[in-house]
């Protein structure tokens, strides 16, 4: 099936994004929660591919697990960072060998401790570069992209912002994937922005719930995510009880994605952090766990 096709009209596609985990421990735990998510019949579950490749074996032993253990179609990640072109086509013969069905394909962050991307010798400096390789050298993958609802940390202004993202739809990609957001008006201006310069790929929002106090910080700090004062501060005024902190967080992420599908968006995709329970509240509490086609 056509990584757009999920996301027609009428249809709400779904899809799970997992990250490595660092030992067997953590791999069977990943697995576990995998499987309480598969009662939400997802469409894809994509993971992610770590900057320079650091965890290149690692992320297509993960998507092939879960290809096998789930019967559901997979996407692995995949990056500029480090990689020359052949690196880049080497990881993609791996991953056509692996039966991986998507890639996400991302120009990727800086390494740790540099501030801004430098590509390797050889290698490609933007995501519309990689897309363009994938679908003149492996067109058989579907490619989704990122998109960012509140602009690109590293974008000098939207308008270039929404540029890049045409770029990368020019190029080849079948679906965009937001960055993750807590303003649903952010979305829906971003959404029309991108219907003004015709975008016509579906526009897939990013949900992370935030279930814990000590996120708030992290994620403003890493992705740039405008979290809404009152949220924040009902979140720490509840700082010493951690089940409270996920029923609020849970709470708000089931607002959320309901005023998403009441506006009609193709479909939800969900960081879940390798864990399970938040994002099955959510999806259990619209009524997700029925399938639906």
């Amino acid at each position: 099936m056509k990584l757009g096709d999920y996301y027609q009209s009428g249809r709400m596609g779904l899809s799970f994004e997992l990250f490595p985990p660092k030992t067997p421990a953590g791999e069977a735990a990943l697995m576990k929660h995998c499987g309480a998510l598969m009662e939400f019949h997802p469409d894809v579950v994509t993971c992610t591919y770590g900057a320079g490749g650091s965890t290149r074996e690692k992320t297509l032993e993960i998507v092939r697990q879960v290809k096998q253990k789930f019967g559901v179609p997979v996407a692995s990640h995949l990056t500029c960072v480090g990689s020359t072109k052949q690196q880049l086509r080497d990881y993609l013969d791996a991953a056509n060998r692996q039966q991986v069905d998507y890639i996400v394909a991302l120009r990727g962050d800086p390494p740790r401790g540099e501030k801004k991307f430098r590509p390797v010798s050889d290698g490609l400096s933007h995501a519309n570069e990689l897309v363009s390789l994938i679908r003149s050298e492996y067109s058989h993958f579907g490619i989704a992209v990122g998109g960012y609802p509140e602009m690109h940390q590293e974008a000098p202004d939207p308008h270039i912002d929404l540029e890049n993202l045409k770029r990368k739809v020019d190029a080849g990609a079948d679906i965009v994937i937001t960055q993750l957001f807590y303003n649903n008006e952010a979305f829906f201006v971003f959404r029309d922005r991108c219907d003004k310069i015709g975008l016509e790929v579906p526009l897939i929002p990013g949900i992370l719930p935030v279930t814990n106090y000590s996120q708030v910080h992290r994620l403003a700090s890493l992705c740039g995510a405008n979290l809404p004062r009152r949220f924040v501060q009902a979140l720490a005024d509840c700082e010493d009880d951690a089940e409270q902190q996920f029923q609020i967080g849970v709470d708000y992420a089931i607002a959320q994605v309901n005023d998403l599908i009441q506006q009609q968006v193709a479909g939800m995709h969900f960081y879940v952090l390798n864990k399970s329970q938040a994002a099955s509240a959510v999806l259990a509490a619209l009524g997700r766990s029925e399938k639906t086609t």
